[in-house]
């Protein structure tokens, strides 16, 4: 039978002075098809609560810590009890939580990367599909319209075999020592303890990697990387240079900087064949710029009836009406809400689900651990091992 009602979830994570909390609740309650119904948004029991009271979420409802939030929803009857739980801490609590959480019979969703280390996503996926349970990883920028329309012109065979990739994410946030101000979100990203073992590149460059893989359906066979700390005194890399051979015979060149002063989120794709090119800007996330050798380059926009059905499934509103961050990411989770659902209702998940797994977590964890150890060893060229 169909779900008649809204999904309940709860956070971990998110509260007061938090950046991707705020956006995780937009992108889930976008659609109206959830709500949010409990949380334990802060390590600190007060300023946890008084998250909840900004949220206005039911106080008994509101937790100082997330194993006394799963020990109390878990005891819950089926009519209140939490769909699924969204995870958006800092890199170093993803995968306890993740894993009290579907231990206690709870869909997740979890911020990107999915665990701190390579050892611990490969440990989240076997209890994944021991549980069962659905698992979302948001890198939301596969969300957008425009990135599903490239990916379909890929598959099709518009662009011919592929030869070349170029990816690119550069921020100019982290160009003077931000950390030592005390501002929150350079704190925990710089620091090896609650960031893992890289800075920028797990960071951004992450994304940038999964949009290659999301829209090519090319894999890495190996690469070979330079990472650099151009700010004195961080203690992770702020910049990074990675020669990349795919699987097949396509060559790529993926560059991540928070260094890059004047830049504000300059992630862009570009993708060679033998009979096309496509380029696609996020900060300019409604178009598609397609290039040919023998005709004038085209711009498709997303509204439009050329689109594919991809496409134009996750289009809100009509051409000419900029779509972008929120929106991408609202659709990650209109896809998770489609296998959620299921879940909830016993029925079998629809064939067609297209968003980000704990399979794209774990080939996240081996590109991260892969690029820190090629430019330890002085850009090595290493081979990426098996997921």
């Amino acid at each position: 039978m169909a779900l008649t009602r809204k999904l309940r979830f709860g956070m971990v994570g998110g509260g007061r002075g938090a950046f991707i909390g705020a956006v995780h609740r937009i992108a889930a309650l976008m659609d109206g098809r959830a709500e949010l119904a409990a949380g334990a948004f802060s390590s600190d029991a007060a300023r946890s609560l008084a998250s909840g009271r900004d949220l206005l979420v039911d106080p008994a409802r509101v937790y100082g810590s997330y194993e006394a939030m799963a020990r109390a929803e878990a005891r819950l009857p089926a009519d209140r009890r939490l769909d699924f739980v969204v995870i958006v801490t800092p890199n170093h609590q993803h995968f306890p939580v993740a894993r009290r959480f579907l231990a206690a019979g709870f869909n997740v969703v979890c911020d990107k990367p999915v665990t701190f280390n390579l050892g611990q996503a490969r440990r989240l996926r076997a209890l994944v599909r021991r549980t069962g349970k659905v698992f979302v990883l948001t890198h939301n920028y596969t969300g957008n319209a425009m990135v599903k329309q490239a990916r379909e012109l890929v598959r099709t065979g518009r662009l011919g075999t592929l030869r070349k990739v170029v990816a690119e994410y550069s921020q100019g946030w982290l160009s003077t020592r931000l950390e030592a101000a005390g501002q929150k979100q350079a704190a925990w990203r710089t620091d090896p303890r609650r960031s893992g073992a890289a800075g920028c590149i797990g960071d951004i460059g992450t994304h940038a990697e999964n949009l290659v893989r999301y829209v090519t359906g090319l894999r890495i066979a190996a690469l070979c990387a330079d990472l650099t700390t151009f700010v004195r005194g961080r203690r992770l890399d702020d910049d990074g240079n990675i020669l990349v051979r795919y699987a097949g015979g396509a060559k790529g060149v993926l560059h991540c900087s928070q260094i890059c002063v004047g830049e504000e989120n300059n992630l862009n794709l570009r993708v060679y064949g033998t009979k096309a090119a496509l380029e696609w800007h996020q900060e300019h996330p409604n178009e598609l710029v397609v290039k040919f050798p023998d005709q004038p380059r085209q711009v498709w926009r997303r509204g439009n009836s050329y689109v594919s059905p991809a496409a134009a499934r996750v289009t809100r509103i009509p051409c000419g009406h900029p779509e972008g961050y929120l929106e991408a990411f609202a659709n990650i989770y209109q896809e998770a809400f489609r296998a959620i659902a299921a879940e909830v209702t016993g029925r079998r998940p629809p064939p067609d689900l297209d968003f980000p797994t704990i399979d794209d977590g774990v080939d996240g964890l081996v590109f991260i651990d892969t690029v820190v150890r090629s430019s330890r060893e002085g850009a090595r060229w290493l081979k990426i091992p098996r997921p």
